[in-house]
């Protein structure tokens, strides 16, 4: 499959949850119905004064009570914990006791973390996540958390920068972006609030026994009342005790239907990514060899244990209800030739390294080379995935970036400066006036960084600031609401400063401020209303017609271009005339393409593709709208 297959398949299994969690609840009524008639019926507690109340099993009064009540409160707990991860990622990792990684850290082992997880994002094309220690934990374990990739957090324990090497911690990452590119991050958030209302009941019944412990029975109650009321009161928080477990066993059981077949995709997409099996399978090696296995200590694990890296809980071993496969399973599909036999001794690895890549390993010109035109051919395999290439790239573009520039786009004010340097125009009078513009309106550390790095950034190759704009987004994402109202109205009076929007510009705000928006609660994030072209052909012709005048002004090239688009579309709308193709217009029309479905934005897509490569070739200028078409439509595209 896919990544568009993929995200398909994960909305496929979305709707498969809701049907499990119907049957667990519905289960749970029979469960608790048959709890309350024999409860009311030993206690002779009958409200309607039948004397056969306590052997007949059928009440369709009492029923509709329970279900109405199991409902309500299932509804509640699930309401609650959804309301609580409504953050994200963050909300994950702050359940975890999550420490976040200060991007500017010197310590070694983060140093080298970071360099791993921003080059997985650079090459992948999702936004950078921010990074989570869970200091406590002295396991080797890992998860990635959140609902999209604009909102996604990577969280890894304190045992994998202790024991994990650089090629082992690269698949372990590479394992976890696999989510969040496959869909499985947001499946698995979803999951945990979802299931949360399932669980609550064993949390009522515990709260009724307690309660018993805080009563005092009367002396003159009648034996109706008083001691049966009490025994009633017992059983009933020792059955709901019991049906809580029963829930628990149902989200257990779900959790592994939904989860365990992905950890073998994601295993697979990790050595498919870095090239290099011994990595992933050196870190599941270390795993069975570690007397800490991949257990996780914190009290919420088993609440996110299907997000983890390896099982969170209990023993690494084959279990019924486990999340994942058994680890000698995984490291077998990886490695055939494995015995089972694990390390005895696993030693903590050296966190400094003096490169991120051999230099054999790294293309020379990084910068230079995101200039290349590309092999249309590749373009579309590109979106939603990366290779060993990219990777590779990355990492080499990350050492070619000067080091002042890679420390402002760790820095909130640094991260700023940079984007408004991003923005600043070609044109002497024009730029000026937009100096005056920050002079006046911008946090003053941020306007004295903007001066000192725009002769950083004015030589880099314009394919190399969007990788920097990209670096930036940690950082910018600790902002303050206010801060970053006022960042965003700068930018858009820098953009608007010289009364036009240019592609650089839109790209930028595509790939930054959109997703930004989003964390921010400006703008709620797009959900899917389409699964038919026809319902969006106009805005398929917009952006079709828009990308063919992109790549010519010969008006023989431009029809042929927008034919062979269309014709990926199957489709003979007319092209539209050039007046009406404004990156305005465009924005509109990708506004609306990025409520389709997966499989439909597969087909914009790839008419899109066939459009810009009409030619046979992918320019640089090109292959940077194809980015913000697939930013807007809510598609990583790798470099």
């Amino acid at each position: 499959m896919d990544f568009f297959e993929r995200q398909d398949d994960a909305q496929r299994r979305t709707r498969r949850l809701v049907f499990y969690f119907g049957a667990a609840v519905l289960l749970i009524i029979l469960a608790i119905y048959f709890l309350v008639v024999l409860v009311l019926g030993f206690a002779g507690l009958d409200p309607l004064e039948n004397d056969a109340y306590a052997v007949r099993l059928w009440h369709p009064d009492v029923l509709l009570i329970v279900a109405l009540g199991t409902c309500a409160v299932v509804g509640a707990g699930s309401a609650y914990k959804i309301a609580q991860l409504s953050h994200g990622g963050e909300a994950v990792a702050a359940m975890l006791g999550g420490r976040r990684l200060n991007p500017q850290t010197t310590d070694p082992a983060e140093r080298r973390l970071l360099n791993v997880v921003e080059e997985m994002a650079l090459a992948s094309g999702v936004p950078v996540p921010p990074v989570y220690i869970m200091d406590d934990e002295p396991s080797i374990n890992a998860f990635a958390a959140g609902y999209d990739p604009g909102d996604a957090v990577i969280g890894v324990s304190r045992g994998a920068l202790r024991y994990l090497d650089r090629d082992e911690l690269q698949g372990v990452m590479a394992h976890e972006f696999s989510h969040v590119l496959n869909g499985d991050m947001r499946m698995n958030t979803r999951l945990t609030g979802v299931l949360h209302g399932i669980v609550v009941i064993a949390l009522i019944g515990w709260i009724l026994i307690r309660s018993v412990g805080y009563s005092r029975p009367r002396t003159s109650r009648s034996g109706k009342g008083g001691g049966g009321a009490v025994i009633a009161l017992l059983a009933a928080g020792a059955g709901l005790l019991v049906i809580g477990s029963i829930g628990s066993l149902f989200a257990k059981v779900i959790r592994a239907a939904v989860s365990r077949q992905r950890e073998h995709l994601a295993d697979a997409s990790a050595v498919q990514y870095t090239r290099n099996p011994d990595g992933i399978a050196g870190a599941l090696k270390k795993i069975g060899g570690v007397p800490a296995t991949s257990k996780i200590e914190n009290d919420h694990a088993s609440e996110i244990s299907h997000m983890f890296f390896c099982s969170a809980v209990g023993s690494f071993a084959s279990q019924v209800f486990a999340t994942h496969p058994p680890l000698v399973e995984r490291i077998r599909a990886i490695d055939p030739s494995f015995d089972g036999t694990f390390p005895k001794q696993v030693a903590p690895v050296r966190a400094d390294e003096p490169s991120r890549k051999p230099a054999a390993a790294r293309p020379r010109d990084a910068l230079g080379k995101l200039g290349d035109t590309l092999d249309p051919a590749g373009v579309f395999g590109r979106f939603g995935t990366m290779g060993s290439g990219q990777v590779i790239l990355a990492a080499a573009l990350l050492e070619d970036l000067p080091d002042p520039l890679r420390a402002a786009a760790h820095d909130p004010y640094g991260a700023r400066a940079l984007i408004y340097c991003l923005l600043l125009d070609d044109n002497a009078e024009v730029r000026a006036n937009q100096m005056a513009t920050l002079e006046r309106n911008a946090e003053p550390p941020s306007f004295a960084e903007t001066q000192r790095l725009r002769a950083l950034i004015e030589p880099l190759p314009e394919d190399a600031r969007l990788p920097l704009a990209e670096l930036s987004f940690p950082a910018l994402k600790e902002l303050s609401p206010a801060q970053y109202e006022r960042f965003a109205a700068n930018c858009t009076a820098l953009i608007e400063a010289d009364g036009r929007l240019d592609l650089l510009e839109y790209t930028l705000r595509t790939m930054v401020l959109d997703p930004l928006d989003v964390h921010f609660g400006r703008r709620p994030a797009p959900r899917v209303r389409y699964t038919q072209l026809g319902s969006v052909a106009r805005p398929a012709v917009q952006v079709l017609s828009t990308l063919a005048y992109v790549g010519s002004s010969d008006p023989a090239e431009v029809a042929d271009a927008y034919r062979k688009g269309m014709a990926v579309l199957k489709r003979s709308d007319p092209q539209l005339p050039a007046e009406q193709c404004t990156l305005a217009n465009l924005d509109k029309a990708l506004k609306t393409l990025a409520e389709c479905a997966p499989l439909l934005k597969r087909q914009v897509l790839q008419a899109c593709t066939a459009t810009v490569a009409a030619d046979n070739k992918v320019t640089s200028h090109e292959r940077q709208v194809l980015h913000a078409v697939a930013a807007t439509l809510g598609v990583p595209m790798g470099l």
